[in-house]
């Protein structure tokens, strides 16, 4: 068994060294990773310049470019073995909601599964890096229980998992959840730099606005350790119907010469 760990923290990052000791002892693991914090790049690669992969001291490989681009080249060139899991992760902070559009941390695993492997998105709830050790053990229970196998999973999946930063996380509930949601991002923060240019900074993410039962927000809210099941189909299928309707349907004045 081979596991791919990446992460958008960075390869330096204490929540990366965690994932990897997570994976230890279970299968041979690959390490490549970004060489530098890339949280909120999404699923972008790097397609305007050549991507470069460097090793660090411990043996991590890491690539001047993005999370996705970490788990593409690994996929398609780098690796000389295809691995049965990603896993992505350990995340500083959560990546719950409307979060995981934009999570460097859950578009590398989903580059994983998009080559069609089993893949898996590791977030702590809070920033901090707070009982990083007992999500680490966490982590490990998880992708143990992964690697065994689940009955009737033939096709690969996407996991998105939120670790509350508690010492005994282990022993909380698992609960597969939804995707909540959040309000509007806050406003930007305005600077002016030394040369007298106006600077803007991205605001901090908006309060959660749909956390009810079922949500991810609920049940790390309840100190609980969500699960949530994602895909990658963005269609609207129940308005599909609607739209098909408003195709045929010619606009007035449609079809008349002058």
């Amino acid at each position: 068994m081979r596991i791919l760990v990446a992460n958008d923290d960075g390869y330096l990052a204490p929540g990366l060294a965690a994932l990897v000791n997570a994976c230890r002892g279970l299968a041979e693991v690959d390490v490549v990773a970004p060489e530098q914090n890339a949280s909120g790049t999404s699923n972008s690669l790097t397609l305007n310049r050549p991507l470069s992969v460097y090793s660090a001291t411990n043996g991590f490989r890491y690539v001047n470019g993005t999370p996705s681009d970490c788990v593409h080249v690994a996929l398609t060139g780098l690796l000389d073995q295809r691995p049965d899991l990603v896993v992505s992760g350990i995340n500083h902070g959560a990546n719950m909601g409307d979060d995981t559009l934009y999570s460097g941390t859950v578009a590398a695993a989903m580059e994983g599964f998009l080559f069609g492997i089993p893949s898996i998105a590791f977030s702590q709830v809070d920033k901090g890096w707070h009982h990083l050790e007992a999500a680490t053990a966490l982590a490990r229970s998880i992708i143990q229980q992964v690697l065994a196998g689940l009955p009737g999973r033939a096709t690969p999946f996407l996991l998105n998992v939120n670790i509350p930063n508690r010492g005994d996380v282990s022993d909380v509930p698992r609960v597969v959840t939804r995707l909540g949601r959040r309000h509007a991002s806050k406003a930007v923060i305005r600077q002016t730099s030394p040369h007298g240019d106006a600077l803007y900074w991205i605001g901090p993410a908006g309060d959660a606005r749909e956390a009810g039962p079922g949500t991810d927000f609920f049940a790390t809210a309840a100190g609980q350790v969500s699960i949530t099941p994602l895909q990658i189909d963005l269609t609207d299928h129940a308005a599909l119907p609607g739209w098909q309707q408003w195709v045929g349907v010619a606009p007035s004045g449609a079809g008349v010469q002058s």
